[in-house]
């Protein structure tokens, strides 16, 4: 029987996720093949990655440069993971807004 006042720890070899705030920001893959961009939606963000939704057929390679206008400035990104439109990204470094960017 447990006890509420002395609960026992989750002992797990899981690693614990960070809390990641949900967001709504849009935002360009910016691949650097040709100036190519594949727009995006970040779903969750927080100061080390964020999670991304994607066109289905977007061809997205393993490290791009993410800009994210909201925030002004651009991430370097490397993919964690991928899930059908969905691509999970770690933070590397920050650029400030790319000068082939529109917006």
């Amino acid at each position: 029987m447990s006890n509420p006042a002395n609960p026992i720890p989750n002992v797990s070899d899981e690693p614990q996720r960070e809390h990641r705030p949900r967001v709504l920001k849009g935002g360009s893959i910016i691949t650097g093949i040709s100036n190519s961009e594949v727009g995006c939606t970040l779903r969750n963000q927080h100061e080390s990655g964020a999670e991304l939704k994607i066109p289905l057929e977007a061809r997205v390679p393993d490290h791009f440069l993410l800009y994210v206008p909201l925030d002004g400035i651009a991430y370097r990104c490397e993919v964690r993971w991928r899930h059908n439109d969905r691509i999970g990204v770690q933070f590397t470094s920050t650029e400030p807004k790319p000068r082939l960017h529109y917006g």
